[in-house]
């Protein structure tokens, strides 16, 4: 099995550099990070974390093809693998309308925009000219081998995964929506004439681990009042909301207050995550691995101390779902 972290580009690169030299240590295969807008430039938080680690992966967990283009992309990406030496890996979506709306950005619909650069980058890492460029559009360092992930939350961007990535970022709301996202992605690659096979499917889950039940429910409260009203219908709609339940959210968002926004956050909505302590976070995380997930990925928070909940994940949680993968699904009391 293989094991990831995720977080939002939200901190300075110094300490995303810390947390991905800590995971590292802590056993973890891969580390990801958002570019969301507004915040810190994923690229540059990368190239630190790539200067302080040797062996983990690292992850733009997700690129959009609206704020940033498909050629600027790939320059970005190509540079990233150069100065990891091979580590990282690219992680596109077609990026949330709610989020390029605030920058006044034009977009074509989701998963058109997000087919094309898709294959727009297959091309240049290759070292061919993507359809409609100039013959002089090459990329300087191609051919390159860059793992492409999709990420996603609809049917229909998981199943362009199965058809063109090589990887998904399926985001889990709530995470027994795994089964559903998984198989999303095996009718894509069966339309395209592909299977799983060498397919990386992470389970992404959105975590708080603590000892302390009140803080961890504080700190993902605060993730999800802030993205909540930005995740698809399909999903909030298994956890029976919708996204007019997020409304007043909004509205306290909009008035910047943020701490009344988490305050508006209810058990329902917190139910979309993974919130506990470690043997709570591994009661849900079970039935992951017993629906066949061969990654699973902690998204944000990880907790109200991102430090603490990574060795604890990583001592606690991770050796022990790491047996149930060798065990093949099969001989755990579940």
């Amino acid at each position: 099995m293989r094991f990831s972290l995720r977080f939002n580009n939200d901190m300075p690169a110094t300490r995303f550099a810390r947390l991905a030299a800590l995971a590292e240590d802590s056993g973890f295969d891969q580390i990801w990070v958002s570019n969301d807008l507004f915040f810190q430039s994923a690229a540059v938080l990368i190239a630190a974390a790539a200067t302080d680690t040797k062996r983990i992966a690292l992850g733009a967990g997700v690129f959009n093809p609206v704020s940033m283009r498909a050629p600027e992309i790939a320059m970005v990406a190509a540079s990233l693998n150069e100065l990891s030496g091979g580590r990282f890996r690219l992680g596109l979506g077609a990026g949330a309308d709610r989020f390029l709306a605030w920058a006044g950005l034009d977009r074509a619909p989701p998963v058109v925009r997000a087919r094309a650069a898709l294959r727009e980058l297959r091309d240049l890492f290759a070292g061919r000219t993507p359809e409609g460029f100039s013959p002089a559009a090459r990329l300087w360092a191609a051919p390159v081998e860059i793992p492409l992930y999709v990420g996603a939350m609809g049917r229909r961007m998981l199943e362009l995964a199965g058809e063109l990535a090589d990887g998904a970022l399926p985001l889990l709301f709530p995470p027994e929506h795994f089964r559903a996202a998984r198989r999303h992605v095996a009718d894509g690659a069966a339309r395209a004439g592909r299977d799983l096979t060498g397919l990386d499917i992470a389970a992404c889950v959105w975590c708080s681990i603590a000892d302390d039940a009140a803080a961890a429910r504080r700190a993902m409260a605060a993730k999800i009042a802030y993205y909540g009203p930005s995740f698809a219908p399909e999903l909030l709609k298994r956890a029976g909301l919708s996204t007019a339940h997020f409304a007043a959210i909004e509205d306290a968002l909009a008035a910047g207050q943020p701490n009344l926004a988490a305050d508006l956050v209810t058990p329902e909505m917190l139910g979309l995550g993974i919130v506990g302590n470690a043997e709570a976070v591994l009661a849900r995380c079970m039935s992951l691995v017993s629906a066949g997930a061969d990654h699973i990925s902690f998204g944000p928070p990880l907790g109200p101390d991102p430090e603490r909940s990574i060795v604890t994940l990583g001592r606690a949680v991770v050796p022990v779902l790491r047996a149930a993968g060798r065990n093949e699904y099969d001989t755990l009391d579940i």
